[in-house]
């Protein structure tokens, strides 16, 4: 997956055409660290590309099977539950007919909007329609695909890329289509409706590049990476913290009980903002991070097997069974579980306020970590 520009691409459109003032803020935020989600996310769009890219009916998932990206590896599971229905999914849309297509396209808006651009996951034509598609891969937010931001991003720049105009040259209308697995969400559009969009963008972009550029809170936030310091988001808070529940008209609750899903992803992005800077080696004062509670793993399954085996327990359940559920069993067998066999790791660490008792870890950056990975 390509990276889209600093001022806007196809997963902040929708951001900037209603917030201007957001880029300059999401400018002066610090790297935001991945996630596994992310990341996962990341890999099947790699696989699915090179599945498709190799227009070949012998190039299957299967043979990307143990891929990794970063920490994510390419299991049979993902392949049976993301990529095989999102393939068939195409494949229904190409028909009998088959699509002409082109894979992660490049695309951006030339001089119209200097160093603004993306990547299209697919860009295709069947007779005289063309086809915007996007792969989504995440299970938590459905996203539709009528009016959508992202896909009307890629379809304008696309007209503006040489190597992509072929996809809308005298095409009748423009469909647009989210695939995320198990569902399918189309919509057809226009020439025009698109032309209407690169308008709107070009307003926002040029507004945005002001020091005055307006602002405004909306759905559109909720991925912004600058909500941490952002004077509307923080403003918000303040007034509900100083509201007094026992005197508050019921409009006021119900528009506050309104606004929780866009608090929660606040305070939740604060902490995850406090946690890098603290990784980072900056001092939040009156915070620090703590070990998260040590789970304990196997010191070697193999051994653990064995073990198990010997005193008559099943040491699988789908998986290797748990040090904890062992144990469970152990105890009704009145057996102890070695000590040698298990090891209690913390899976990381988390925010915490300075007078928590759990001692401070010290701070190992995103940059070293990523660093010693690359070394062993």
């Amino acid at each position: 997956m390509a990276a889209h520009s600093r001022i806007v691409g196809g997963s902040t459109a929708k951001r900037v055409i209603n917030c201007p003032g957001s880029v300059a803020l999401v400018d002066k935020m610090p790297p935001q660290p991945s996630s596994k989600y992310a990341d996962e996310g990341t890999l099947l769009h790699d696989v699915i590309a090179k599945v498709l890219d190799s227009q070949s009916a012998t190039t299957q998932p299967e043979d990307f099977l143990g891929t990794k990206y970063e920490d994510v590896t390419l299991t049979q599971d993902l392949i049976d539950r993301k990529l095989r229905p999102a393939l068939a999914a195409f494949d229904e849309i190409c028909g009998d007919e088959g699509m002409d297509y082109a894979v992660e396209s490049v695309v951006d808006f030339g001089d119209f909007l200097p160093d603004v651009f993306g990547s299209a996951d697919v860009l295709g034509r069947i007779g005289d329609r063309a086809y915007v598609i996007d792969w989504k891969f995440g299970d938590g937010v459905p996203v539709d695909a009528e009016e959508n931001y992202q896909l009307m991003f890629y379809a304008a720049a696309a007209m503006r890329t040489k190597a992509t105009q072929w996809v809308f040259k005298d095409c009748n209308d423009i469909e647009m289509v989210i695939i995320q697995p198990p569902s399918v969400k189309r919509w057809v559009t226009s020439a025009e409706r698109i032309k209407e969009f690169e308008g709107q963008l070009f307003a926002a972009v040029n507004r945005a590049l002001k020091p005055d550029a307006p602002m405004a809170a909306g759905d559109h936030c909720r991925w912004c990476a600058a909500k941490p310091v952002c004077p509307l988001m923080t403003g918000a808070v303040d007034r509900v913290a100083k509201a007094s529940l026992d005197i508050m008209p019921v409009d006021q609750i119900a528009n506050y009980l309104d606004q929780i899903p866009m608090l929660e992803n606040f305070i939740k992005e604060l902490q995850q903002l406090a946690h890098g800077l603290i990784e980072e080696g900056k001092a939040i004062p009156g915070w620090k991070l703590v070990n998260k509670r040590a789970t304990r793993q196997w010191t070697d399954t193999d051994k653990a097997v064995a073990f198990l085996s010997q005193v008559g327990i099943e040491p699988f359940e789908e998986k290797l069974i748990t040090p904890a559920v062992a144990d469970k069993l152990l105890k009704k067998a009145k057996q102890d579980l070695p000590s040698d066999l298990v090891v209690a790791v913390s899976s990381g660490s988390t925010l915490a306020p300075e007078d928590d008792p759990r001692p401070s870890v010290v701070p190992i950056s995103h940059t070293l970590k990523k660093a010693m990975a690359k070394i062993q």
